[in-house]
């Protein structure tokens, strides 16, 4: 992918939804990934992520011996119980009634039992909160499977079901782009004065096979690099701009990716953060500032592949690197949690409230369309047309 400037033009946000009625809505889940808390958490804990790939457990050990250099435990449920926190301090700051529960996909709070708990407490409307801002299988899609299946097992044991609706992504919410940039910002100033301005900007995500970028997001997407990539490279455009705006110094950068973990004949999205950084050294690039724009959270992916190996590599490189901050639970997320809930709140009841959205792709939809980023076997999902 070539190297990138950023545009000249940036929408201003539209006006939150007014007021502070959450009805229909009677609860927000937190809906997350899950992580080890402890050495005897880790193989297990990735046997619930692999499960049905028939990964040996032996293998599952040496896939996780980079949390065992974090004593087994991952940030992320840490990072979680932050936001919960942010949220139900934001939410009660401004009037907003909303009890804020969180389930996990692949650790506890498992999302079932989440949900289970919800139910027995009566909450019949509930809006979801996915840990992931994109568009893709992985990051929307499998959510919404992992509802359905929750759901189902709920309706087994002969509970109330109740329904679920998910927040549209947030990737170019102003709440989330606004941290991003401060924290750009810091990177850069934690620089050498001698290579900052002269520091180029990697924006950083997960990458996933190219099939499955090509066909995220609605149908009218798909293609090259689908609703995944162009999403990145909208709140990587969206932060390089704001950066230069503050600073008046315009830098290269471009969209990489990182944490690949398929099989290596399946082509997946490049490049990866290292060649990246080899490539930028040979190129002359006095600095690089790594920015994780794909992750909500400094969890493992982010302090393992970026702050271990990458930083490590540009050590050897003799690269001066540093690392923004990811979003985590700043308190303009949680205010933009609060301004998507009232925003599909007011939709639910027929209004047409103003929806916050920077950038050129504009606010996401409500509902995922049929064919949105389509899983390989087809599995029933929640939350969307199909």
């Amino acid at each position: 992918m070539p190297e990138q400037s950023p545009p000249n033009d940036a929408r201003p946000p539209a006006t939150a939804a007014p007021g502070t009625d959450p009805a229909p809505y009677d609860a927000l889940l937190l809906l997350s990934f899950g992580g080890p808390e402890g050495p005897d958490d880790v193989v297990p804990f990735l046997e619930n992520v692999t499960r049905g790939r028939g990964i040996p457990r032996e293998r599952l050990k040496e896939v996780g011996s980079h949390y065992f250099l974090f004593g087994g435990v991952s940030p992320i449920n840490a990072q979680n119980r932050d936001l919960l926190d942010a949220l139900r301090k934001d939410f009660a700051e401004h009037g907003l009634d909303l009890p804020v529960f969180w389930g996990n996909r692949n650790w506890s709070p498992y999302l079932t039992d989440t949900l289970r708990e919800m139910s027995d407490a009566g909450h019949r409307r509930v809006l979801v909160l996915a840990t992931s801002a994109y568009a893709s299988y992985s990051g929307c899609r499998q959510y919404r499977e992992n509802l359905a299946a929750a759901l189902a097992a709920l309706a087994a044991e002969g509970r109330t079901v109740p329904r679920v609706d998910k927040l549209r992504h947030y990737f170019n919410h102003p709440g989330f782009v606004e941290p991003m940039v401060e924290s750009t910002l810091e990177a850069l100033a934690a620089l050498p004065p001698a290579v900052r301005d002269g520091a180029r900007l990697a924006f950083t995500t997960h990458s996933i096979p190219t099939a499955a970028a090509d066909t995220s997001g609605p149908v009218e997407s798909h293609g090259d690099g689908g609703a995944y990539v162009a999403q990145h490279l909208e709140t990587a455009a969206l932060v390089a701009g704001a950066v230069r705006a503050a600073d008046g110094v315009e830098r290269r950068w471009e969209l990489v990716y990182q944490s690949r973990s398929g099989a290596p004949q399946i082509p997946w999205l490049e490049p990866d953060i290292c060649d990246h950084l080899e490539e930028a050294h040979a190129d002359g690039a006095p600095a690089v500032v790594m920015v994780p724009i794909g992750f909500v959270s400094d969890h493992m992916e982010v302090k393992y592949d970026l702050d271990t190996e990458a930083t490590a590599k540009a050590a050897e490189l003799g690269l001066p690197v540093s690392r923004a901050a990811t979003v985590g639970a700043d308190p303009r997320f949680a205010a933009a949690v609060r301004d998507l809930v009232l925003e599909r709140a007011a939709t639910e009841r027929g209004a047409a409230p103003a929806r916050c959205a920077l950038g050129a792709l504009g606010p996401s939809h409500d509902v995922c369309p049929v064919g949105c980023c389509p899983a390989r076997t087809p599995l029933p999902a929640a939350a969307g047309m199909d």
